[in-house]
């Protein structure tokens, strides 16, 4: 189906505010369909006079649907609906007097002019479904006088309002909880869900009647309480936006839209819904995100002390087999402490591995001790990298470049300086990583399948079975090339 943006640019004359206005409203005509029990279809002017199509459409949560069939993106020419045309010409409601007939079903159609700075700029035909009609409940002509009073700011230009927006995640709906206050903020109505939902903070009997600003002072503790501007502003029913009120059990998002269909405030609409679930379940997760980052950093202390320990006992060694060995392993536990040390700053369990690329690249030239200067260069980017494929990936790439260093470099080679690059790139779900060194290159015979250098054994037993790739090695343009291809998520 073809968004907004798409029906505006191929067939209207709307400006880029005209389109953000009308974003904003469709943002908050949930609550106008649910309060309505209707069908809303936003009706876009054609650039050229020839009709109107249709730019959104919402189904009502609290009433049976008037339209079957989506109509978004459909057009109707001018003089086939007098309505739309009415409503476009004098800027004001027009409601048809006898039902039309839907697929045997009579629906009331109305239509609203959405003016923004005194311009007629849509319309929203408002369509109920008559079969689902009987005689109203409070709580349903509670609904419909709001519905009414919203419908006036729309054609006004007084709705929507700039700020908090009902098509947030946790933003409460109709149906979660609805109270209705007058101008100085006394509850006029309440639903059963609203009135739950102050018994759940302590009310004991109803609301109606009561001032819910001063309520709310006397439930909630003074030190869970809201700043007394922000309570008195929204409980109060003076400013739109939202805010959470609760106490050390109970979490309430409570969201204030004023009406004023004349002009003037008259009251106000509060939305609300309790998440005490929602804020649960968010503690939850930043107490166990901050308990993961903390065992990466343990595991990153103890890999160093590991590291430490190696480096130690390498200094007190005199076989040099024996020496080298115990740097390698410095080495290769050093690797992995750095990809627990980068996940220990992340929010997610993924890393930035360019990071820990240019890093490893540092370490090795570092403790080398090749004498001819070398430099390693990334190109590309890994990108992000979950942290099961991070680990055995940094122990690839660090064995990698400590062959290319020693091996490329070492033993009196006559270079100036030595240049490793790395070169990674993403292609369709698969990273390429490519390490090429400008060195005295492969031995004569070498066969990375035949080759019994610890290394080179734990480079292929991670890239094939750990991480699932291929490996591939040979000479490069001067030196050696080494090419791992690895899936990726």
């Amino acid at each position: 189906m073809p968004s907004l943006h798409e029906l505006v640019r191929a067939h209207t004359d709307l400006v880029e505010d005209d389109v953000a206005w009308l974003q904003l409203l469709m943002a908050d005509w949930q609550i106008l369909a649910d309060l309505s029990f209707a069908d809303l279809v936003l009706w876009l002017p054609d650039r050229e006079g020839r009709g109107y199509w249709a730019g959104g459409q919402m189904r009502p949560t609290t009433g049976p649907t008037a339209l079957v069939d989506d109509v978004l993106g459909t057009f109707i020419p001018t003089g086939r609906r007098r309505m739309l045309d009415e409503a476009f010409g004098s800027g004001r409601l027009v409601r048809e007097g006898d039902p039309e007939w839907r697929d045997d079903v009579p629906v009331r159609v109305e239509v609203i002019p959405v003016r923004r700075d005194g311009r007629v700029i849509a319309t929203i035909a408002r369509n109920t479904n008559l079969l689902g009609v009987r005689t109203p409940s409070r709580l349903e002509l509670s609904y419909l006088q709001t519905a009414a009073d919203l419908t006036q700011m729309i054609a006004a230009g007084w709705f929507p309002l700039p700020g908090q927006r009902s098509d947030h995640a946790d933003s409460p709906r109709v149906g979660d909880g609805f109270v209705r206050l007058d101008a100085a903020g006394r509850v006029v109505y309440a639903s059963p869900n609203g009135l739950s939902a102050y018994r759940r903070l302590g009310l004991q009997g109803d609301l109606t009647g009561l001032v819910l600003a001063d309520l709310t002072r006397d439930l909630v503790p003074a030190r869970k309480r809201l700043d007394e501007e922000t309570l008195s502003a929204v409980l109060g029913g003076r400013d739109g936006r939202a805010t959470e009120v609760g106490t050390d059990d109970v979490t309430l998002i409570v969201r204030s839209i004023p009406l004023r269909p004349q002009g003037e405030r008259s009251g106000a609409l509060l939305l609300m819904r309790d998440v005490t679930e929602l804020r649960s379940r968010d503690r939850e997760l930043v107490t166990k995100d901050v308990t993961i980052r903390e065992i990466h950093h343990r595991v990153k202390n103890n890999l160093q002390t590991v590291a430490a320990l190696l480096r130690l006992q390498a200094r007190r060694t005199d076989a040099e087999d024996a020496k080298a060995a115990l740097e390698e392993a410095v080495r290769r536990v050093g690797s992995i402490a750095i990809v627990h040390e980068t996940l220990s700053h992340a929010v997610e369990e993924t890393v930035d591995f360019d990071e820990i690329a240019d890093r490893l690249g540092s370490m090795v030239v570092d403790v080398s001790g090749v004498e001819v200067p070398v430099r390693v260069v990334r190109e590309g980017s890994f990108g992000k990298l979950p942290s099961e494929a991070a680990t055995p990936l940094a122990m690839v790439l660090t064995e990698v470049l400590q062959n290319a260093v020693e091996h490329g470099y070492a033993g009196g080679s006559s270079q100036s300086e030595g240049r490793v690059v790395v070169t990674a790139r993403r292609i369709v779900g698969r990273l390429h990583v490519v390490v090429e060194d400008d060195g005295r290159g492969l031995p004569e015979g070498f066969d990375l399948d035949t080759s019994t250098q610890l290394g080179l054994s734990i480079v292929r037993t991670l890239v094939e079975s750990e991480l699932g790739g291929v490996l591939e090695m040979g000479p490069g343009t001067r030196g050696t090339r080494v090419q791992v291809d690895l899936p990726i998520d």
